[in-house]
């Protein structure tokens, strides 16, 4: 069994308002620090062991349903996991 966590962020080509509003209230909160804040989604997976090769399987997921690749680019790390 596999445990796959996805994490897909805006291309920086892309305008974020959720992340610029953001920005703007924590600034507006008593945290000047923050420069700028990025909004993305984080999904998790867990896949049973299969023949298939988990890593090309998981690219098709993203591609095909997980992530606007016109918008959105992403990443991901597989962990083996205890079968439950």
């Amino acid at each position: 069994m596999y445990k796959v966590k996805v994490f897909v962020t805006l291309k920086e080509s892309v305008i974020d308002p959720e992340g610029a509003a953001a920005t703007k209230e924590l600034k507006n909160s008593n945290f000047p620090e923050v420069e700028n804040v990025r909004v993305g989604k984080y999904v998790e997976l867990t896949i049973d062991k299969t023949d298939k090769n988990v890593e090309e399987a998981v690219h098709e997921m993203c591609k095909n349903l997980l992530v606007n690749t016109e918008v959105e680019d992403y990443r991901f790390e597989i962990e083996e996991a205890a079968a439950k």
